[in-house]
């Protein structure tokens, strides 16, 4: 059975080594130049998961939340950019973070709080992975559709 495969059908995961696995066999099944939109409350390990997908990547660089930088790029067999909209609001102009001029193909892009930018990157194939705290401290993670706008 394959990653995508089991996180369609709901994937419980029991510490940050094994959501870090997760993220690093997502990496490989994940196209090329698509977009996995990480949806979930604060602590239920959207960027343990990226952590994990830099690792299958061949990313040794450090990774953490880029809540006020917006969005970092990585290099790997492939581009990683992570992007946190959690403070994008409303009117923010995306195309001022000028995504294009840095972005190369082929990449991966993790946005973690895809539901504070609708509809950015409908041109691209994209995945959604909904991530839950369940009150065992357990985590579930689904793949389902992104947010839409």
């Amino acid at each position: 059975m394959t990653i995508l495969h089991e996180l369609r059908h709901g994937l419980l995961s029991d510490s940050p080594e094994r959501t870090r696995a997760v993220g690093r066999e997502l990496a490989t099944a994940l196209p090329e130049n698509s977009v996995l939109a990480l949806s979930g409350d604060l602590g239920s390990g959207k960027t343990t998961l990226v952590k994990g997908l830099a690792e299958g990547l061949g990313i040794s660089s450090s990774i953490t939340s880029p809540t006020f930088t917006i969005y970092c790029l990585y290099s790997g067999t492939r581009q990683l950019l992570h992007m946190d909209a959690y403070r994008l609001q409303g009117g923010f102009q995306l195309e001022a973070l000028a995504l294009d001029d840095f972005l190369q193909s082929p990449f991966l892009i993790a946005v973690e709080w895809p539901e504070n930018i609708p509809g950015f990157f409908d041109d691209l194939p994209s995945f959604g992975l909904q991530l839950k705290i369940l009150p065992d401290l357990k985590h579930h993670l689904l793949l389902q559709p992104p947010p839409v706008a």
